[in-house]
């Protein structure tokens, strides 16, 4: 990301910067890979260290089922029931190593408890609902389409502005990143880049609550949740600057690349991180060679798990999906558009598409929420 500020901060860093009360306020850096990556500083008004754990961790941990039938998978997404709680909503149904794909349909806001990801950074993209995102840095609006960028570590609540609301959501191990070919050496997104950086949405209206009493939070680490105290409340920030922060993007601005013949997914790529990428596939033009085809070509992905989830729009390529469908082409065996559509597709002239895609670069494991929505014969689908 790039530099940014909000709130009230010293002219130089690690000096005293006092209340007017004449008591210090207590800086924090908020750093990434130790010392060697983006960081930010934080002045908060009470220390940050004041945390007690209160309960017994629990596990959150997926449960794989152990099948490893090398087919094509499509998975109902909006058959997740809803819970009412936010953290109970998340089921994981593809995991690996280095990611958790996760859909959540909750409910209710986050209105009595916070919550930190200290595993994983998140990319929550919001298929159906509208609300705030409120962290520590500041608020950031949401609504239908909206990625939301959220460094792991950071304490949030997300505030729903109704109850029908659906969540896809990647959990990823590494920093999850602009596309390195998008940028100069400098960071500055490049001219050729699909977004820029007025597309990007930082946090805003900072929330300075200098507040003592109980607020608990629940802290993920390695699988397990760690119910925890803090005597202070967590959004008593009175500024911060630096390169990590939470924020958002809309898949509606994402500016599609095109050619006189199929573009390759890689023209779709909106977020990298290490071992997979995420990729926008947006209402666009078609192919204009005159003996373009524009369904797109069969495909061997021999080194990459490719998961896409559905979003809105009809996808020339495939004979039927559903908002909220996953479909899961694992690496090894060839997938390419389904039969009838390739001629069908001849001579149209735009898409009006809409959806998420995973590629990861190692193989994806299915959980017993999987199982539970899988549409059991979807691999037959190319039989005609």
């Amino acid at each position: 990301m790039h530099y940014f500020t909000l709130g009230k901060i010293p002219a130089k860093r690690h000096t005293q910067f006092r209340k007017a009360n004449g008591e210090l306020y207590h800086e924090e850096l908020f750093s990434t890979v130790g010392f060697d990556d983006t960081y930010s500083l934080l002045y908060h008004c009470n220390p940050p260290t004041q945390i007690v754990q209160v309960g017994e961790p629990y596990s959150v941990a997926p449960n794989i089922v152990a099948d490893k039938q090398l087919k094509h998978r499509s998975l109902k997404g909006f058959q997740i029931k809803p819970e009412d709680d936010y953290l109970k909503s998340r089921k994981p149904v593809l995991v690996n190593g280095d990611c958790k794909i996760i859909l959540a349909a909750p409910r209710k806001s986050m209105t009595d408890y916070f919550f930190k990801n200290a595993d994983a950074d998140e990319v929550i993209f919001i298929h159906k609902g509208s609300g705030t995102l409120h962290t520590m840095y500041g608020k950031i609006p949401f609504s239908y389409g909206d990625y939301l960028v959220v460094p792991r570590g950071t304490i949030y609540q997300m505030e729903f502005d109704n109850e029908d609301n659906r969540l896809f959501i990647v959990e990823s191990y590494s920093a999850v990143t602009t596309p390195k070919r998008y940028r100069n050496q400098y960071g500055q997104l490049l001219e050729h880049a699909p977004f820029c950086e007025r597309d990007i949405r930082k946090p805003q209206d900072l929330e300075t609550i200098d507040k003592k009493g109980e607020f608990q939070f629940f802290i993920k680490k390695q699988d397990k949740m760690y119910p925890y105290v803090y005597l202070s409340h967590p959004f008593d920030l009175v500024g911060w600057d630096g390169f990590t922060y939470p924020y958002a993007f809309s898949i509606h601005n994402f500016e599609p690349i095109t050619g006189r013949v199929h573009q390759p997914p890689p023209v779709h790529q909106t977020f990298a991180a290490q071992g997979y990428v995420i990729c926008s596939f947006v209402p666009r033009l078609y192919d204009y060679h005159p003996l373009a085809i524009p369904a797109p070509y069969n495909h061997s992905n021999i080194d990459s798990d490719e998961v896409l989830y559905y979003v809105d729009g009809d996808f020339m390529s495939r004979a039927h999906v559903e908002h909220g469908q996953i479909t899961l082409h694992p690496g090894g065996i060839p997938h390419g558009p389904h039969p009838g559509t390739v001629e069908k597709s001849i001579g149209a002239k735009e898409t009006q598409e809409l959806a998420v895609m995973v590629d990861t670069f190692r193989p994806l494991q299915l959980t017993d929420h999987a199982f539970e929505i899988e549409e059991a014969d979807y691999y037959k689908s190319w039989l005609g």
